[in-house]
Order: structure tokens, then sequence, then C-alpha cells
């Protein structure tokens, strides 16, 4: 019986399509190409690897050794019982998405402290109104929660702003390409927070991110600081949040949430001093990004196939 590779991702164009199947297939893979997974699960349930996030699969196959996902986020993979192969392999995309993600950072956190969101309703009015005060990132107090591929692109793109400091916070204490004036471990971030005027969020969705920020880190933040989550929903305490903004104290520009889609009639939406962006900061509709994703997926399966761990394999006991 043959090998067999599944890829499956709507954003791929047939360029992307085609490298991979020649890729595969170089190392013996039988391959298919899937546009509709129900259509193609018998195929799925037998491959060995599969590209695509296709959670499902990885809950019923036996068959399955390494599925990658083409999205950063992992957190359907975490949960009891995602894995019919215990020793099946997981890895993600991460480092795909800097580019597009950081961008988003600039374009948000630009966004509030300019006050277009109140400008672009006074334009909708026909107004000519031009006196809103607004503030700059340079000369601003950074605090960027999570240093890897988003944080450190983030913090590239910062310091042509000239800021008043950029300060990272991870688990290793470990700075990236010393791009960070100072590196704070989880354990002892906290106490950067009264002197944050911006905070960056660029985590994973795992047990110990859970709540992270909550009603008394929110509540270390100085009056009128900003808040800009790219990471996952739950990593803030949306409703300690929600009444932080409700009192006027804080602003914040989030493109992910706790739950989502929000739903249409939800108050949050009126919030004058939240910006809020329908978790597309990190989608696929760059050309770069999907580019990337596929040459990562490349080198991984030369790794997988020489016998080597991939590259990006995820800890699903830590949940990245």
């Amino acid at each position: 019986m043959s090998r067999k590779l599944a890829v499956y991702e709507p954003f791929l164009e047939k360029r992307h399509k085609e490298k991979m199947r020649a890729a595969a297939e170089k190392h013996g893979f039988e391959v298919r190409i899937v546009d509709n997974p129900e259509e193609e699960r018998a195929f799925l349930t037998e491959c060995e690897v599969v590209f695509g996030h296709l959670p499902e699969i990885a809950r019923t196959s036996s068959a399955l050794k390494w599925i990658c996902t083409p999205f950063a986020g992992v957190d359907q993979f975490l949960k009891p019982g995602a894995f019919a192969n215990p020793e099946a392999m997981l890895s993600n995309s991460s480092g795909a998405y800097g580019v597009t993600i950081s961008e988003h950072v600039i374009m948000m956190l630009l966004d509030i402290l300019r006050r277009q969101p109140e400008y672009r309703r006074i334009v909708t009015n026909h107004e000519w109104k031009r006196d809103l005060l607004i503030r700059s990132i340079k000369d601003s107090r950074i605090t960027l929660l999570g240093t890897g591929d988003i944080g450190l692109e983030t913090a590239r793109r910062l310091k042509a702003f000239l800021p008043a400091c950029i300060n990272g916070v991870n688990r290793s204490g470990q700075n990236p390409d010393n791009c960070f004036d100072r590196i704070l471990t989880q354990d002892a971030w906290e106490q950067i927070l009264p002197e944050t005027d911006v905070l960056i969020i660029s985590l994973p969705g795992t047990k110990e991110s859970f709540h992270m920020v909550g009603e008394r880190q929110l509540s270390l933040l100085p009056d009128g600081a900003v808040i800009i989550n790219v990471g996952r929903g739950s990593v803030i305490d949306q409703e300690a949040l929600i009444r932080e903004l409700k009192s006027g104290r804080l602003q914040a520009g989030l493109d992910v949430f706790e739950k989502e889609p929000l739903e249409k009639d939800n108050p949050v939406w009126e919030l004058p001093n939240l910006l809020i962006t329908p978790h597309t900061a990190g989608n696929m509709t760059l050309a770069h990004t999907v580019n990337r994703i596929v040459e990562m997926f490349l080198e991984d399966l030369d790794a997988y196939c020489a016998g080597q761990t991939p590259k990006r394999l995820i800890d699903r006991t830590r949940g990245y």
C-alpha cells in the first residue's frame, strides 16, 4: 500500500498545489488535493500526512502520523481525545503570519491614537471638524505580551516610530534579535503594567494564558492606555475589559474575542473606545502569508521524510 498525503486549504492557488504535489510525490506519496473534505473522507482517514485544518480527521484517523495546520492557532487540536493516534505529530504555520499581523497591529494602533474611528463618523455626517486631540507612538511606552514571530515583527516596525521603550514578555526570558529594551518573564510581567501606554497581545490560547489579562492586570494600566489583542480572545477577561471600556478609562483594538463571531446584537459593537476587526489580522488573503505557509510545510516535509522532527512541531501538553 502506498503512503498517502492530502492537501486541503481553500486559499491555495494552483501553483501552490502543483508545488506541494510534486514535492510529496518526490518522496513517494500518493497525493490528493482535497476540495471537499466530506467527499474525500475515506481517503483522508487513510492518510499518513495531512496538510489542512482538519481536527475531525485527527480525531478519527488512526493512520495519521502527522497533521500540519495552515493556521497558527491549534486550540481545536488540544482537547482531550483530539487524536485517534496519540503518537501522531501536530505542527502549525506559526512564522508565516508575522508580516500581516504586525501590519494590522500598526494600523489599529495608529487608527486609535489618531482618532480615526471618530473622524470617520464626522466625515460620514459631512462635517468639517478637525480639533480632536491625537496621540503618537513616539515616546509611548509599549509592552508586547508575546515575543514570537508576531511580537518580534511588530517590535521591529514599532522601532521606526521612536517609542520611549519596547518591552517584551515571554516564558524564556530571552530577547529575540535583541529587539526589545527589556524582557520580563510571565511570573514578573505585571510590574511593567503601570508604565505601559500600549499593551499588545499576541499569545496563543493555552491554559497558562487563559485570562492572563484580567481585572487586576487591567487596573494596573494607566488611564488612557491602549490594549490591542491579535492573539486569542481567551487571554483577556472580556467582561473585565468591557467594564473598563465602558468607564472610558482604557481604549482597545480587538481582532479576537472569547466567543466568535460576535452576535449582531452584542452591545460591544457600540463601544466608542473599542475598535473591532472580525479576526482578519492573520487570515490568508495576503499572498506573502500563503507563500510562506507552503514553503514552511515543504521544509518540514523534507525533514519528516528524512526521519527528522518537523521544525514547527507543537508540544500538545503546552499548546505551542
